[in-house]
């Protein structure tokens, strides 16, 4: 079952009783979008495995392809060729380009970037927020450039950028932005110029 969601109340369980709370709990079911929100739009050749959940305002290209619970929320574009894992959430206002396969259990939050030719590994976590919960700050996601190859289990703080051909070594903590074609490796991660026989495009 794939469901393309056009406002929260699509998602209710039928035949079940719809709680009542008060007003001071609120909670609200039922929330719809906008009336100029539209249906998602998808290209030729998709492939959308069972439970997963793209919400409107979503556009995505030619060849996409996706794992089981794949949640991809309002106002995200995805180009051609496209792969997202088993149980990726992608939150809304995220661009991702052409020919990038996110692996499975993958978080990306709002307001983050990913290029062309794109591989992140199984469990990286992007963050948005440098401050969280103590002071108001406007959410910035990671950049991921071009040709970026991201390994599994990294984490990386809010507003950071991934330079073009840049590999970012699994389990690493991303504090700092990384340069074009460097290693980032460690926790914290350090930055250390990426071994030529490694500056070569991503063969996804």
């Amino acid at each position: 079952m794939v469901k393309f969601l056009g406002g929260l109340g699509d998602n209710r369980v039928k035949n079940v009783e719809t709680p009542t709370f008060l007003p001071e709990d609120n909670i609200r079911f039922g929330v719809e979008y906008s009336p100029d929100s539209r249906p998602p739009v998808i290209g030729r050749n998709y492939t959308i495995r069972s439970n997963s959940i793209i919400y409107n305002d979503v556009v995505i290209g030619d060849n996409f392809r996706t794992g089981h619970n794949v949640v991809i929320r309002e106002n995200t574009n995805i180009g051609d060729d496209v792969l997202i894992g088993t149980n990726t959430v992608i939150e809304g206002d995220v661009i991702i380009g052409n020919d990038v396969s996110i692996q499975s259990n993958v978080y990306i939050p709002t307001n983050s970037v990913i290029e062309d030719n794109v591989f992140i590994g199984p469990c990286a976590c992007f963050t948005n927020d440098k401050y969280p919960v103590r002071i108001n700050y406007e959410l910035q996601g990671p950049k991921i450039r071009r040709g970026a190859s991201i390994g599994g289990n990294t984490t990386f703080l809010s507003n950071v950028e991934i330079g073009e051909g840049s590999i970012v070594a699994a389990g690493a903590i991303v504090i700092h932005s990384v340069p074009p074609f460097y290693l980032a490796i460690g926790t914290p991660a350090r930055i250390k110029p990426l071994p030529d026989h490694l500056k070569v495009p991503n063969k996804l």
